[in-house]
């Protein structure tokens, strides 16, 4: 047996006098074990020891400094992931599996979980259910997780040594992303937390990533998880799993409760109407029970002050292309794009307790109007400080253009709807999801039919991006 401590020790010593080389420390042991044997207890150890491993097979310490902001955009599931699901795909059914009994098997298998969200039932997952769950989501939860951990990078909240516990990892694609955002050099002890068979779709496609991306799949609910056996994490993250678990808020305050104070929680939610609304009622209730701050992107512009708005509120961004797996199960039935899920639309929230947001700003009531207080402002022109929270909702192309905006405050929801464009008021459209913006001479009106108030940018409005 190798003498763990000797290679540890070895290690120590040599992390800061040039790279280390696992031939070299077997030199220095007793009975020389062999230096693949080595690299293995030097991959066992290197989060505990801070070291990286390079593609020539020695080690270097990890660059302490935070993970950099990245220009995510992917275009498609890497080939490498794609290909490890048609293997599951092939292993199971044959080379044909997208014909016949089994095709229609899987195809089932994704109405079913289709109908399940949309009428929130519980969702249960065997193994064709998990296949089937990773043909239709893998791509696009892939694609979505980089935007979100985009919030984080931006402000170096990212260390590149991570320790992640992902909750209800399901098959994968949320880890998938977060390997890839997180490159080469970073260094991660990756915890996934799953008790259905969709562990072992997550347990193939995990396979496929780095050394220093270290991987432990838990089959276990969350409920019933032991955080303290993985040390202190750094990073938890609900990927589209929150509307699965019977009491929500009570499972993110008991793994918020567990980070040290600069770790953060990142939820994601599907963006449709009740996942994304479930969400935000989440998210709220820890805020105001757990003592959490939302980092992103629903920034509370005023002091203690948390919105009661329906919340629904999501991100989109440029779709993904079809993966080929989803083509071929889709071509074995009517072919009209029912089992194909390309489009990158989600809800997401971030959480911290140490109290940072992902922009230190205030409105001013000197300056703004306040959206609890919208009442009083009906058919007056007022100035105000809100964070864009959607696209253009209008449907149409005649249509105005319609976004969603918030400050924090909102009872309500509210609309700003651009009557006409110009030089001073065209940032409204250019800006992103959670920029903040500043209105200025916008007149505020009642929508009896929406309940909600329109902020009509006219060509007297002024709207400029305070913060991208």
């Amino acid at each position: 047996m190798t003498d763990r401590e000797a290679v540890v020790s070895n290690a120590k010593y040599l992390r800061n006098v040039r790279p280390i080389d696992p031939e070299e420390i077997a030199e220095y042991i007793e009975g020389y074990p062999h230096p693949a044997v080595v690299r293995q207890t030097l991959r066992e150890e290197a989060f505990d020891l801070g070291l990286v491993e390079q593609d020539d097979g020695t080690f270097v310490p990890v660059d302490e400094g935070p993970v950099p902001l990245g220009d995510w955009r992917p275009e498609a599931l890497p080939e490498a992931y794609s290909f490890a699901v048609e293997d599951l795909l092939v292993e199971r059914y044959g080379a044909n599996w997208h014909t016949g009994e089994s095709g229609d098997e899987l195809r089932e298998a994704v109405r079913r979980l289709k109908e399940d969200y949309y009428y929130q039932n519980d969702v249960e997952y065997d193994e064709t259910a998990a296949l089937g769950y990773a043909i239709y989501h893998l791509a696009d939860y892939y694609a979505e997780v980089g935007y979100v951990l985009n919030d984080l990078a931006e402000n170096g909240l990212l260390p590149k040594t991570l320790r992640v516990v992902d909750v209800g990892a399901g098959v994968g694609g949320p880890a998938l992303g977060l390997h890839d955002y997180l490159g080469d050099d970073s260094l991660v002890d990756y915890h996934a937390v799953e008790p259905s068979p969709a562990a072992d779709v997550l347990e193939r496609v995990l396979d496929e990533t780095r050394e220093n991306f270290r991987t432990t799949v838990h089959r276990e609910t969350a409920e019933a998880f032991d955080l303290d056996s993985v040390g202190e994490v750094d990073l938890v993250l609900f990927g589209n799993v929150l509307s699965e678990v019977a009491d929500p808020v009570a499972v993110v305050r008991r793994y918020l409760d567990a980070l040290p104070d600069d770790g953060s929680v990142v939820a994601l939610a599907p963006a449709d109407r009740n996942t994304s609304i479930g969400l935000r009622e989440v998210e709220r209730e820890v805020e105001s029970e757990g003592g959490a701050t939302v980092y992103s992107p629903g920034l509370r512009l005023w002091p203690d002050m948390t919105p009661s708005d329906r919340g629904w509120s999501f991100d989109v961004r440029a779709d993904v292309e079809t993966p080929a797996f989803q083509r071929r199960l889709d071509e074995g039935g009517a072919s009209d794009g029912t089992f194909t899920k390309t489009s990158v639309q989600f809800s997401y929230s971030i959480l911290r307790k140490d109290r940072k947001r992902r922009v230190d700003l205030r409105a001013d009531r000197s300056r703004h109007a306040r959206m609890a207080e919208m009442e009083k402002h009906v058919t007056d022109r007022i100035d105000l400080l809100a964070v864009k929270l959607s696209h253009n909702l209008a449907e149409g192309e005649n249509r105005n253009p319609v976004f969603k905006i918030g400050d924090g405050s909102q009872s309500v929801d509210h609309y700003a709807v651009l009557t006409r464009e110009s030089g001073l008021n065209h940032e409204l459209t250019e800006a992103e999801y959670g920029a903040i913006l500043g209105f200025e001479n916008v007149l505020c009106l009642w929508n009896d039919d929406e309940e909600a108030y329109n902020l009509v940018v006219d060509g007297e409005t002024f709207v400029e991006i305070v913060v991208p």
